[in-house]
């Protein structure tokens, strides 16, 4: 049987234009299943939206493909989510894939405190174009030049300021303790560009210490904004599929065991 994976995107791109490389590169040797964020399910975020609700989805469309365990894909703030449903629900997953989640759910250290009260305050009262100019460029280190703005935004695309702020007030809100990483004993890999801003890095080391079997991958010359091809290349997918792989025989031998 192909690894079943599920895919969720960040806040800005949908996932068939997130993970069109990586399902190019991977789709006659695993099952990719694409899960848009429960934020943008309707033309405005819910007025009660939360990190629960995502979760809630993750479990539906599991379910609704009799998917009993799964991999899990996430990139950015699809990376936050994969996490926080990782932390809660670790019976379910075969693995984890992550590249530069938006963060990481429970007590932050004092440094993740300061980039996070950082990000807000230079968003604050922004909207449309110039909130996705700022967050753009707040995702890149000093000096690196960040993608042309698009030219015009599709309708679909337009309640994205909207959504990225819903979640990361919703970020804040999530209460959850670290310590039940712990328990997780499925693999974990983890991406980030070296052209991110540091904060990705930081996020890196944090998640090096809550995991016990975890691979963190640099990837030279890459930002949080390149074009999707750029970050789910030949290579990463390749990782990813010996990712899927090992950790579906081990899954296969515990289950035998029983």
């Amino acid at each position: 049987m192909k690894p079943q994976v599920i895919c969720i995107p960040g806040s800005v791109a949908p996932a068939a234009q997130r993970y069109a490389a990586l399902t190019t590169a991977v789709g006659h040797k695993a099952d990719l299943h694409l899960k848009e964020l429960e934020v943008y399910s309707g033309s405005v975020p819910p007025a009660n939206y939360s990190i629960e609700m995502e979760l809630a989805g993750l479990d539906r469309l599991a379910d609704s493909l009799g998917l009993e365990h799964f991999h899990l894909v996430g990139y950015s703030g699809g990376g936050f989510v994969s996490l926080a449903y990782a932390a809660t629900r670790p019976h379910r997953l075969v693995s984890l894939g992550l590249f530069e989640p938006a963060g990481i759910p429970g007590s932050r250290t004092e440094i993740e405190q300061t980039a996070n009260r950082a990000l807000e305050a230079q968003l604050r009262g922004l909207d449309g174009p110039d909130f996705m100019s700022a967050f753009v460029r707040l995702g890149l280190k000093p000096g690196v030049q960040p993608p042309p703005a698009p030219t015009s935004i599709p309708p679909e695309m337009r309640n994205r300021p909207a959504g990225i702020s819903a979640m990361i007030r919703a970020f804040d809100a999530y209460p959850l303790d670290r310590a039940l990483f712990m328990a997780c004993t499925f693999p974990v890999y983890a991406g980030y560009g070296d052209l991110s801003d540091d904060y990705q890095l930081v996020k890196m080391q944090v998640l090096a210490g809550l995991f016990g079997d975890i691979h963190v991958q640099r990837y030279p010359g890459i930002h949080h904004f390149v074009s999707p091809d750029q970050i789910y290349t030949a290579a990463h997918a390749g990782e990813l599929m010996g990712l899927w792989q090992r950790a579906d025989e081990a899954l296969a031998m515990q289950l035998a065991q029983q």
